[in-house]
């Protein structure tokens, strides 16, 4: 299995937005890597790590998500890898909620978005996204 990081979607992938989606809310799964040091676009000269720079984007894209009816679900530092093998961990895993797949595109459009995104490209190195849906029935309970 080939693995690639990105910082932006191509265009089969913004394509997939305009699909309508499973029905109910969506979770973003981000695998993060973070730059050891944030590199901003416009030049600006900056003391930030990529985890720092990242995290002044977390900070306001959580509120557009509450915004838009979403919300922050979960987010925490990688430790190890517990199985499978991989060349090198990602940083973080956070998780994202959205009402819909309509709603992030709305969001990803948000000029307070555009805003916040130098953060966000500055301190990534690369990362995964994964949609996922509610698989109803799957969850085991005691």
């Amino acid at each position: 299995m080939e693995v690639k990081n990105s910082v932006n979607p191509n265009a089969e992938q913004m394509a997939g937005f305009a699909e309508p989606g499973p029905k109910g809310p969506i979770y973003m799964v981000n695998l993060l890597k973070f730059k050891p040091k944030a590199e901003y676009s416009d030049g600006r000269q900056s003391d930030l790590t990529g985890e720092q720079a990242y995290n002044l984007y977390g900070q306001e894209v959580a509120k557009l998500l509450v915004a838009v009816g979403g919300g922050p679900m979960f987010s925490a530092r990688v430790e190890r890898l517990m199985l499978g093998e991989v060349a090198q961990l990602w940083d973080k895993v956070a998780i994202a909620m959205y009402p819909s797949r309509g709603a992030m595109l709305n969001m990803m459009q948000m000029d307070k978005m555009r805003e916040i995104s130098v953060h966000r490209e500055a301190g990534l190195e690369g990362q995964l996204n994964f949609e996922t849906a509610d698989a109803q029935g799957l969850w085991l309970t005691p």
